[in-house]
């Protein structure tokens, strides 16, 4: 499927035939009777909120430039949310519509509905960065399928393709019939032969992949590092209640802090449940300082990257033995492996090897979780020009694909970052990270 385009079109599956393997197949069966209420101490926009809008309807509160839509009608990663996935639906191409492949392109490209492009190559130097995570469709034409197949599989492709990463497009109310009428038409008229790319990196196939941003401790290469460094202050700084974490951990946070960091997430029997270093702090710092660490502070991000930077170079200790770990590691992976949103996507859709890992979704490289996701958190995001932990990671994850937010310290988001935590079992921690 990497080779030349002809080895690309004999190799030709099927829109959506991208199959779940056996790393999903197979789920311990997890316990969430003893997942104990938690009231976030988020900040208002990472909490999941919503507000009233001028026409009555629900609008959500969330980060700056973030859509404000309301994805309530899609099941989420709540725990108590016991909605299934929708119904898999076979359909029919509806009567007296005339499908217009110039409105098919269109839509093909269109970012408030996919953009289809995120995951499938096709011909135009105007559709970059194109993605690879589906096949390439520049000449499904070529293949003589039947519109009603081709309409089937936008509308549902679980009807062909039960395990399929592709969206239910129709099912799920993202496209409406005669939108999917139009993108048939257009699908049709793509057929060889195809012009040479004037371009590799439009191309997915050919397109090079990112080398990385070189030392991420280099404090002129990262900024989090300097962010990192400079919440010694706040370490020091007596809060509201007369003390500082430095009157408590003695010898600085280097000392008193090395290797703490390499066991989180981990279960804290004082609150109940697991816990983020992050989470830690929105409660520890208040109840022995007095100073508020609402979670996706900055004062949080900081002093969690001040407190990790203590342990890097020591290898991930997880606890994955202990009941409470088991269990929670249990509730972690089914997260991981649960299909949510108006897409009905999973993270094993974008990160397992079998599925889209290691593939572009658009311009974007999408990681391996089995090379380990978290060693580097909190990061430094170069396009956000800000840290960001792994929580609002998941936030900016699965909001695109129309689920709504759990609040940034949430049990299941603690949950599935522990799972996540242990595919860097036994690595060296290196905090802050820098990305993209």
């Amino acid at each position: 499927m990497r080779g030349g385009r002809v080895s690309r079109i004999a190799a030709w599956v099927p829109l959506g035939a991208v199959v779940l393997g056996c790393a999903g197949a197979t789920l311990e069966a997890p316990d969430y009777s003893n997942v104990p209420k938690w009231t976030t101490r988020a900040l208002p926009e990472a909490r999941g909120d919503f507000r009233v809008g001028a026409d009555g309807k629900r609008v959500a509160v969330r980060y700056k430039g973030w859509t404000t839509r309301d994805f309530g009608a899609f099941r989420t990663y709540a725990y108590d949310d016991a909605r299934p996935e929708p119904a898999v639906q076979k359909a029919a191409i509806p009567a007296g519509v005339t499908g217009d492949p110039k409105t098919g392109r269109a839509l093909f490209r269109n970012r408030s509905k996919g953009p289809c492009t995120g995951c499938h190559l096709i011909p135009g130097d105007d559709v970059w960065p194109a993605g690879s995570v589906g096949p390439d469709q520049s000449t499904i034409g070529d293949r003589k399928l039947p519109d009603a197949y081709l309409y089937q599989l936008v509308y549902d492709p679980r009807v062909v393709f039960p395990n399929t990463s592709m969206p239910p497009w129709g099912a799920a109310g993202g496209l409406k019939p005669e939108e999917i009428v139009h993108l048939v038409a257009y699908l049709q008229t793509l057929k060889g032969p195809l012009p040479p790319e004037k371009d590799p990196d439009r191309n997915p196939f050919t397109r090079k992949k990112p080398v990385g941003f070189g030392d991420n401790l280099d404090p002129t290469n990262n900024p989090g590092v300097l962010l990192a460094e400079g919440a010694e202050t706040l370490w020091a700084a007596k809060g509201p209640a007369g003390k500082a974490c430095a009157d408590c951990h003695a010898g600085g946070a280097a000392k008193a802090m090395r290797g703490v960091a390499t066991r989180y997430p981990k279960f804290v029997k004082a609150y109940g449940r697991v816990m983020s270093v992050e989470d830690f702090l929105t409660v520890h710092g208040p109840d022995t300082t007095g100073r508020p660490y609402p979670a996706q502070s900055a004062d949080n991000l900081n002093l969690t990257m001040h407190v990790k930077m203590a342990s890097n170079g020591l290898p991930v200790d997880l606890d994955t033995a202990s009941p409470e770990a088991r269990a929670a590691l249990a509730r972690g992976k089914a997260t991981f492996y649960r299909r949510v949103g108006e897409r009905n996507h999973a993270c094993a859709d974008c990160h397992t090897p079998d599925k889209g890992a290691n593939k572009f979704l658009g311009g974007r490289l999408l990681g391996n979780v089995f090379d380990g996701f978290t060693k580097h958190f909190p990061l430094w995001r170069t396009s956000q020009a800000e840290v960001w932990d792994m929580r609002k990671r998941f936030q900016w994850c699965m909001t695109p694909l129309g689920m709504n937010m759990l609040p940034a310290d949430a049990v299941e988001y603690a949950e599935l970052e522990m799972f996540l935590t242990t595919f860097d079992q036994g690595k060296p921690l290196s905090v802050p990270g820098i990305r993209h």
